[in-house]
C-alpha cells in the first residue's frame, strides 16, 4: 500500500465514482480501479458496497476512510514543515561518497531527494581518496567505518555485512569453495586502500577466525572497478552487501561460503563538527536510513543476509 494508492480511494470515496475519480487524478479507470483493489487487498476488508449506479462506502470504509485522510493530512503537513526548514540554514548538500556506493546506489537516491526537496542543490565528490572537508569544500561524508578522529561527528545509517561475491560464470569454471583453506585456487580480485593491497582475507565462523592470503592478477584504489571485474567473472571479491546489491539481487553474483563472515562494517554519514550539522542533513540522514533499510530488507527477504542486519 503506497500513498498514492491512498490518494486515489479518497477520491473514489469523494466522487463515488472510480470513473470521475481517475479524471479528476488524470488518470486511466483501469489504474484507478487496480490502486482501489490493492488498498481494499492490503486491509483484507472492502471499503466500497459496489452497485450497477454506484459505489457506497461499507461500514468499514465509513470507519478506515476519514483516519487516512486525516493520517495523509497530517504527512503532508509535516513535509511542507520540513520543507520550510530547509532554507533556515543551509540549502546546498556537499558530499563526498565512495566510489562504487556513490556511482551505482547513491546517486540514483540523491536525485530522488533533490526532487522532493528542489530548494536544496548538490556537489558531489564521488572518490575512494582521503577527505579532507577544509581543503575539498566538502559538508559531509558517506563513508563506510565509524568515525576514528574525535574532532568528527556523525550519525550512523546501517549495518553493512560484507559478503565473498563471484559471478555464476566464475563458479561453474572453476567451482565453488567451500572453506577459507580453498581459497588459495582462486583468483582474488584486491581492493587497494593507501597503496596497500588488501590480499589478506579474514572471516568467522562462530568463534573460529581464518586468516587467508590470496594470489591475484587485479587490483585498484576503485571500489567500483574491483565490483566490475567480480560481476565480469574475473575472480572473488570481498565487498560490501550495499555495493554489489544490485548484482546479488539481480543474480548476476552470487554470495559464497555464506557460513564463513567477513568482517562487516557500517555506514555512516560524516561531518566535521556538531556545529555543521544542519536541517538539510538530518533530513539527508533520515532519508539514507529509510533507503538502506529498504535496500537491505529487499536482501534479507531473498535470503542473501539474514535478520540481524538490523540488530
Amino acid at each position: 500500500m503506497n500513498f498514492q494508492d491512498l490518494e486515489v480511494v479518497l477520491k473514489v470515496a469523494e466522487f463515488r465514482s472510480i470513473t470521475a475519480a481517475a479524471t479528476s487524478l488524470d488518470m486511466r479507470v483501469a489504474t484507478a480501479s487496480a490502486a482501489l483493489k490493492r488498498v481494499e487487498a492490503s486491509l483484507g476488508v472492502e471499503l466500497f458496497i459496489r452497485t450497477t449506479r454506484q459505489l457506497k462506502l461499507s461500514p468499514a470504509g465509513e470507519r478506515y476512510l476519514p483516519e487516512c485522510q486525516q493520517a495523509l493530512n497530517t504527512l503532508e503537513n509535516a513535509k511542507q514543515a520540513a520543507r520550510a526548514g530547509l532554507d533556515i540554514l543551509h540549502d546546498e548538500i556537499r558530499i563526498a561518497v565512495s566510489s562504487d556506493l556513490g556511482r551505482n546506489i547513491v546517486t540514483p537516491w540523491l536525485d530522488t531527494f533533490l526532487s522532493d526537496y528542489p530548494e536544496v542543490s548538490l556537489h558531489s565528490n564521488i572518490t575512494d581518496s582521503h577527505i579532507d572537508f577544509y581543503r575539498d569544500s566538502i559538508d559531509m561524508a558517506l563513508r563506510y567505518g565509524a568515525p576514528n578522529d574525535a574532532s568528527m561527528y556523525g550519525f550512523k545509517i546501517c549495518n553493512v555485512p560484507r559478503l565473498l561475491c563471484a559471478s555464476k560464470q566464475y563458479l561453474a569454471q572453476h567451482g565453488t569453495p567451500q572453506h577459507p583453506d580453498e581459497l588459495k585456487k582462486y583468483n582474488g580480485l584486491f581492493y587497494q586502500l593507501h597503496d596497500i593491497v588488501q590480499d589478506e582475507w579474514r572471516f568467522r565462523r562462530g568463534d573460529e577466525l581464518f586468516k587467508v592470503k590470496l594470489k591475484g592478477n587485479r587490483a585498484s584504489n576503485d571500489g567500483d572497478l574491483v565490483r566490475r571485474w567480480c560481476v565480469a567473472g574475473n575472480g572473488l571479491a570481498i565487498k560490501s552487501s550495499l555495493d554489489m546489491s544490485k548484482d546479488l539481487l539481480n543474480g548476476d553474483v552470487e554470495s559464497v561460503m555464506a557460513e564463513f563472515k567477513p568482517t562487516p562494517t557500517e555506514l555512516w554519514l560524516v561531518c566535521p563538527s556538531r556545529q555543521s550539522i544542519t536541517p538539510t542533513m538530518r533530513l539527508l540522514r533520515d532519508f539514507l536510513r529509510d533507503k538502506t533499510h529498504s535496500l537491505l530488507s529487499q536482501m534479507v527477504a531473498k535470503n542473501i543476509l539474514d535478520n540481524r542486519v538490523f540488530d
